[in-house]
């Protein structure tokens, strides 16, 4: 979800010369604005030849994404730009973050039987109701181990990885950014074992896991997952991977992605796994951030 605290690298951070940005937002998620042109036209002036347009769907009629726009108004829009775009370079795949809870998997299940997306992504947020809302988290925080804290929302993610919906989780441990000021990245970092049961549950199933660069412009100022939990995943076992800005203002798209397709390199990762429609792909990251690695 969009997050206005900026921080991390001041220079150009918006990358270029990258093969895909695989989380993008535009005006038909209730929290941006950006029309799909804009992102194309970056995409084309930044070197960046593929991107998923990843609108949110809710299924929580309190979530600001229920029902926002209608999936055919949704596809038809983003694959209209598709068939402008292709001509000049640039692809367009219609994708979408779907949100995913245990109390509403029966309603997201039933939307892809009768939907089909090119790209899907299986994200947690703070669900209605859940600790980790604005008025809750403090005292939810407060005087609780830390395990106890983070537990409910790495349940949902091992939840959504076992589901099978999804080609990719996304932002794995965003937790964190909830959590702030309460629980700090260090204070994940020290306990790296919190996330060892959601990190197999994604190897385990298949899914990628998606290395996403909004925490480097939010309060977190490291990705979602930590370059060291990348790194963990690909110990358990974890064999893909994809990277997304998660943008969802113009000048948020490819925000820090160079920086998150390093953290896959370090992990000794060589390409991103991503599903355009019927074709499942592997997707070589770049020669010269691979000889650099």
């Amino acid at each position: 979800m969009n997050d206005s605290t900026t921080t991390g690298p001041v220079d150009d951070p918006q990358a270029r010369d990258l093969p895909l940005d695989a989380h993008l937002h535009t005006d038909q998620s209730p929290d941006s604005n950006v029309p799909i042109d804009v992102y194309a036209a970056l995409a084309l002036a930044r070197g960046i030849p593929e991107i998923a347009i990843t609108d949110h769907v809710d299924f929580d009629a309190r979530d600001p994404a229920y029902d926002y726009v209608a999936f055919a108004e949704r596809e038809r829009t983003v694959r209209s730009a598709a068939e402008r775009w292709a001509p000049r370079g640039v692809l367009i795949r219609f994708g979408a973050e779907l949100t995913y809870n245990r109390s509403w998997e029966g309603d997201l299940r039933d939307h892809l039987r009768r939907h089909r997306y090119d790209y899907m992504i299986g994200s947690v947020h703070d669900w209605p109701g859940s600790p980790y809302t604005p008025s809750r988290i403090r005292t939810w925080a407060s005087g609780r181990p830390i395990d106890e804290v983070v537990a409910p929302y790495f349940a949902e993610i091992v939840a959504a990885a076992q589901s099978g919906l999804f080609d990719t989780i996304g932002h794995l441990d965003v937790v964190k950014r909830y959590l702030h000021p309460h629980v700090m990245p260090a204070d994940l970092a020290a306990r790296p074992e919190l996330l060892d049961a959601a990190l197999a549950a994604v190897a385990e199933s298949g899914a990628a896991l998606e290395v996403n660069t909004s925490g480097l412009r939010q309060r977190a100022g490291e990705t979602y997952p930590a370059p060291w939990a990348v790194a963990r995943y690909r110990e358990l076992g974890g064999l893909r991977v994809v990277a997304g800005s998660d943008g969802h203002r113009a000048d948020w798209f490819a925000w820090g992605l160079e920086a998150g397709y390093r953290a896959l390199i370090e992990a000794g990762f060589a390409s991103l796994a991503f599903r355009r429609g019927g074709e499942s792909v592997q997707v070589d990251l770049p020669a010269r951030l691979l000889a650099t690695g």
